[in-house]
């Protein structure tokens, strides 16, 4: 039976293979919009393109919400409650990323070989993403049900230990796992928005979508800057040594950097529907919609949770 911080440890890992994943592909769909043959797509396309960018959107601000939750409800610790949190994320994740692919998937085909070819890659696709996700994570975890009961109960025993706080090296490699996995992306990101200002397109959108854009390429370098201090911090201030200092410093860091990133996806995202829809409001409504969003479950979710955590045990909250 793996112990709590090597779960925790892997589960974290793996959520950094689908943020990195999930980041990349966000950019190039920010990048597409700006490509001479997305203007050549159907009307219908590409607004199909604007739903598959909008799903990358909310996979993405799911898998950031655990290290919110561990910085700000956690404060480092390693809980089971962190790790049921990370294993929930996983399923509307991969229903979002498998559905996304296949828009993308059909987007290519029906450019290539038509509609019907389109259609048939597309929901093909979908469907295979989801029999791996589901259809066969199901069988193995359907097959193997008496050896998962087993683990589970051992588990609940554990629980009877969790006040115990890991070592400070254990919550400082963590939290620098969870930099690295914001890092990589933000950095593609990055130099997706530089490429975009250097496509033809770019010089067509009004003075205003061209500001927003800088605005939000501003962000995303300060996201970037405020993620690589804690690596600067720690070899200058203190000499790599793990101290708990250094610990909240670099939690704080990467909290800060988690706002500059949501401004920066938020105004790109204004940018894109402003540019595929021609219309202002729908533009401000999706912009809006994905601040909320982001700031809403990387923020507000742990702030309830650490409200509710809070409490004494076993108290309500008081009717009015």
């Amino acid at each position: 039976m793996a112990a709590l911080k090597d779960k925790v440890k892997t589960a974290l890992q793996e959520n950094r293979i689908l943020v990195l994943g999930t980041q990349v592909v966000l950019g190039l769909q920010f990048r597409a919009v700006f490509e001479k043959g997305f203007t050549q797509l159907p009307q219908a396309t590409q607004h199909l393109k604007l739903v598959s960018l909008g799903l990358m959107l909310i996979a993405f601000a799911l898998l950031i919400t655990p290290s919110s939750f561990h910085r700000i409800v956690e404060q480092g610790e390693d809980t089971h409650r962190l790790h049921h949190l990370l294993s929930r994320i996983l399923t509307p994740v991969l229903t979002l990323l498998a559905v996304a692919i296949g828009l993308d998937l059909f987007t290519a085909a029906e450019k290539v070989a038509g509609r019907v070819a389109g259609l048939g890659l597309g929901v093909g696709g979908t469907l295979v993403g989801l029999g791996l996700f589901y259809g066969l994570t199901g069988v193995q975890r359907h097959r193997r049900a008496p050896e998962i009961e087993r683990r589970k109960a051992m588990s609940r025993q554990e629980e009877q230990a969790e006040g115990k706080e890991i070592s400070v090296k254990d919550k400082i490699g963590h939290v620098l796992i969870e930099s690295r996995m914001v890092l990589p992306g933000a950095q593609a990101l990055l130099g997706f928005q530089i490429a975009i200002i250097l496509q033809e397109s770019f010089e067509a959108l009004p003075a205003s979508s061209k500001l927003v854009h800088l605005v939000s390429l501003s962000c995303v370098a300060l996201s970037i800057f405020l993620l690589m201090t804690p690596a600067a911090y720690h070899r200058v201030v203190e000499q790599g040594e793990e101290t708990e200092h250094f610990h909240k410093v670099a939690s704080r860091l990467l909290l800060a950097a988690t706002v500059p990133l949501a401004l920066g996806l938020t105004g790109d995202c204004f940018v894109v529907v402003r540019k595929v829809l021609d219309s202002i409001p729908a533009a401000l409504v999706a912009a809006g919609l994905n601040l909320l969003l982001c700031l809403g479950l990387w923020f507000g979710f742990s702030l309830v949770q650490r409200a509710r955590r809070g409490r004494p045990v076993g108290s309500r909250p008081a009717h009015a």
